[in-house]
Order: C-alpha cells, then sequence, then structure tokens
C-alpha cells in the first residue's frame, strides 16, 4: 500500500510538471494545429460524430483555454463546449465586448478565403475575464453548405 502510494504521488508529480511545461494557456500556433485537427476528424468521421466529440468538454478538442467552435455559413452554430446554449442559434449578431461583430467578420472574409485570423476581445472560459483573443478559422465544404471551423487564444497580460 505505501508502495502504491508513493508511485500515484510521483504520476501526479511528473503529469504536474508535464502540464506546466506545456504552458498554462494556449497559443495561436496551437489553436490553428487544434482546427487543423478538428477538420481532420470531420473529413474521417462525419459531422454528427465530429460536433459530439467537440461539444465534449472534456474531451479532445478542450485543452486549457483552447477549444473549437463551428458555425455554418449564415452564423447558425454547430458546437462550442463552453457555451452549449449557442448551439443551433444564429450568432451572426453577436459583438465582442467593443462592439465588433464577430461572427459577421468570419463569415464575410471566409466568402473569399479558405482560412482566416481575427482578433477581438470574449470572455476567457479559464478566467472568466474578457481578453484579447487572436482566432484561427477554416472554410470546409459541408453537405448542407460551408461550416466554420475555429478556434481562438487568449492573449496573457
Amino acid at each position: 500500500m505505501r508502495y502504491a502510494s508513493k508511485l500515484a504521488m510521483a504520476a501526479g508529480m511528473l503529469f504536474s510538471v508535464s502540464a506546466l511545461a506545456s504552458g498554462q494557456f494556449g497559443t495561436p500556433e496551437e489553436a490553428h494545429d487544434l482546427v487543423q485537427k478538428a477538420v481532420t476528424y470531420y473529413q474521417a468521421n462525419g459531422q454528427e460524430a465530429t460536433m459530439a466529440a467537440l461539444n465534449d468538454r472534456s474531451g479532445d478538442f478542450v485543452d486549457r483555454d483552447l477549444y473549437v467552435f463551428v458555425h455554418d455559413d449564415k452564423g447558425v452554430y454547430y458546437a462550442i463546449a463552453p457555451k452549449p446554449k449557442f448551439i443551433g442559434r444564429n450568432l451572426s449578431s453577436v459583438r465582442d465586448a467593443n462592439g465588433k461583430f464577430i461572427v459577421k467578420e468570419q463569415i464575410e472574409q471566409l466568402k473569399s478565403a479558405d482560412s482566416m485570423w481575427q482578433e477581438y476581445h470574449w470572455e476567457n472560459p479559464v478566467s472568466r475575464k474578457i481578453q484579447l483573443k487572436k482566432t484561427y478559422c477554416e472554410k470546409v465544404s459541408a453537405p448542407a453548405g460551408e461550416l466554420h471551423f475555429c478556434s481562438g487564444a487568449y492573449v496573457q497580460n
């Protein structure tokens, strides 16, 4: 029993050190990579399985303060793990803390580009503070139009 406790404690310490080494907060590069991972998952598994995976708060697509969100080319949300009440709603008129139309801008830019970067002020789901967020979005063809897969990193002061 004593050996098992020491082993468990050592494993916990190792996990804590590796989590610390990987950074407490996500980066824009990691947000980009998370979108790429989600798009690859979508292409392999289809829309239903992908949205279920993206909406799983403890799944592979939520990492610290990073998460993937998906809306269509009209602004209807299909995935956003930290805010499930947004799913199925058209949020094209949503503004950030400074009045910027976030989703509307994403839709407009992705009409003429396959991907984009955007900055806006949004609530960090970990700190619950409004912070500058750098978001990457990628346009993906879907049976009923287009889906926009996005993820962003919060800029740490």
